[in-house]
């Protein structure tokens, strides 16, 4: 049953953890006891040899080109960007991009042909279809120059396996029943996560892809469901311990998030975008106070933000574009405000080499803070 304050619960002797429900929450198919295989990192992609053929380098790629031959040159994190000749219609991730040969182009004097080995990962809107000449232009923050063509893009690729995930003592519905039942599946759904009092606290979106469904072990006419296809978007293992400590309720002492890594830090951010405030007017003035102890790293500076306006697990943003928006309204403090910034040297000296836009060359923790006055916010660093 559910309890009148959105919390859910069973009659069981044993916990409820997850709730499965249709893709969009309105309709609960299952409560269920566990999730085996729910959290799996990120299978790496395979390292492939792309050619960039007539490119005019700019930045750091110009500088890897202008290495003598055979010395390799990392590169990083890259995005691809391909076009239309009229505006971007894919874009492409290479991880780990490395320059490993460079030779003139035969399509003109001044350009170079670059060979670059990367995880190559397909456009998430898939492949655009293009009849007419493509502009590739590739992009770390600012452009890298931009290329006549690009051999070994375009080929076909093995999908990744997906990792079966197992619902373990689930008690269905009919509509769930339903849909075991249905011929097709992949019928689109949410996985809700619990806390220990039954308030829905995160959730991953998944495809009812079913492999097997037998008798629980659990009993009472409770089913285990393997899913073949997994979740989407799969939490990371180190988000295991992140949801445990959101499973105990809504935190209610500050700073429950330094423990964690800088990653787990961001899967902590994740849950306490889910729980953020909702609804209700937004309120400015008063003055807030920054605890900067373990605002060490990026996501350690917004989760100390988070938690100075909203308190503990409170949610002010997880990266620059969302802490824009969170300033622009909707989340629940708007500026004029003051921030009292406690201990803010830790955040300037650990963000010293994290610069968001190169042309300004501010650091994170200094576009922060200007962003922050620009918007009338009374900053006071101590």
């Amino acid at each position: 049953m559910q309890v009148e304050d959105g919390r859910w619960s069973w009659e069981r002797g044993i916990p409820l953890r997850y709730l499965l429900a249709a893709d969009g929450g309105g309709q609960v198919w299952a409560r269920c006891a566990g999730a085996e295989g729910l959290f799996a990192d990120p299978v790496p992609a395979p390292r492939e040899r792309l050619t960039f053929l007539g490119c005019d380098p700019a930045g750091p790629l110009r500088t890897a080109v202008e290495q003598p031959a055979g010395t390799a040159v990392g590169l990083g994190e890259l995005c691809l960007e391909v076009g239309d000749g009229k505006r971007p219609v894919e874009w492409w991730g290479l991880t780990d991009a490395e320059v490993v040969d460079r030779r003139p182009s035969s399509i003109g004097p001044a350009l170079v042909d670059v060979v670059v080995e990367a995880g190559v990962e397909e456009p998430e809107e898939g492949r655009a279809e293009l009849t007419g000449q493509r502009r590739f232009e590739l992009f770390e923050k600012d452009s890298l120059g931009t290329c006549e063509g690009v051999e070994g893009l375009y080929v076909e690729r093995p999908e990744t396996p997906q990792e079966p995930m197992k619902l373990i003592g689930c008690e269905p519905t009919e509509q769930l029943r339903a849909v075991l039942d249905a011929p097709e599946s992949g019928a689109a759904a949410e996985l809700w996560a619990l806390d220990r009092s039954g308030r829905p606290m995160t959730s991953r979106s998944l495809a009812l892809e079913v492999g097997e469904v037998r008798p629980s072990a659990l009993g009472g006419e409770l089913l285990d469901i393997t899913l073949t296809g997994g979740v989407d978007d799969p939490p990371p293992l180190l988000a295991g311990p992140v949801w445990e400590a959101w499973y105990e309720g809504v935190p209610d002492a500050p700073n429950e998030w330094a423990r964690f890594t800088p990653e787990g830090r961001h899967e902590w951010l994740k849950v306490a975008f889910r729980n953020r405030v909702r609804g209700g007017a937004d309120t400015s003035g008063g003055t807030y106070h920054v605890d900067g102890t373990h605002a060490t790293d990026v996501y350690g500076l917004h989760c100390a933000l988070g938690e100075a306006l909203h308190g503990p697990g409170g949610y002010y943003g997880m990266d620059w574009q969302s802490f824009n928006d969170c300033l622009g309204g909707g989340a629940g403090v708007v500026p004029p405000f003051t921030l009292v910034w406690h201990d803010a040297e830790n955040a300037r000296r650990a963000l010293a080499g994290v610069v968001e836009d190169p042309e300004e060359g501010l650091t994170y923790f200094e576009e922060i803070v200007r962003r922050l006055e620009r918007y009338g916010v009374v900053v006071e660093l101590q």
